[in-house]
């Protein structure tokens, strides 16, 4: 059965990038998100196996939803993805529950290489 990943970034941009490097590799779309707020109902709806989440994002970022999503379910697998100059917020995010970051710009194989490692 294929995985499912919910995309969580501001940029639309960042979001297709993703969802083509995953629906390429044979991973299922849950959901986009625009926003922290919107990834926390998504997550609740949607249960996916894994979340790709930006961290910088207006309403709630990426670190205060990594820390909702944790609180209700622990053993979510959050990547957590980052602009250059960001290992500040990075290192925050791991110490949150995220599994692991990728930076942007997206290279198909160190995103695919992060979930191959956080999902086993």
């Amino acid at each position: 059965m294929a995985r499912s990943v919910l995309i969580v970034d501001d940029a639309s941009f960042m979001r297709m990038m993703l969802k083509d490097i995953l629906e390429k590799n044979d991973f299922t779309i849950a959901g986009e998100a625009k926003d922290g707020q919107e990834a926390v109902h998504l997550y609740k709806d949607t249960s996916p196996d894994l979340v790709t989440m930006d961290i910088t994002m207006p309403e709630m970022d990426g670190i205060a939803a990594l820390k909702e999503i944790k609180a209700m379910d622990a053993n979510a697998n959050v990547i957590m993805c980052s602009a250059m100059g960001q290992q500040a917020m990075v290192i925050d995010a791991i110490r949150a529950g995220a599994k692991d970051f990728i930076v942007k710009p997206f290279q198909a194989d160190r995103v695919l290489e992060a979930i191959q490692k956080t999902l086993g």
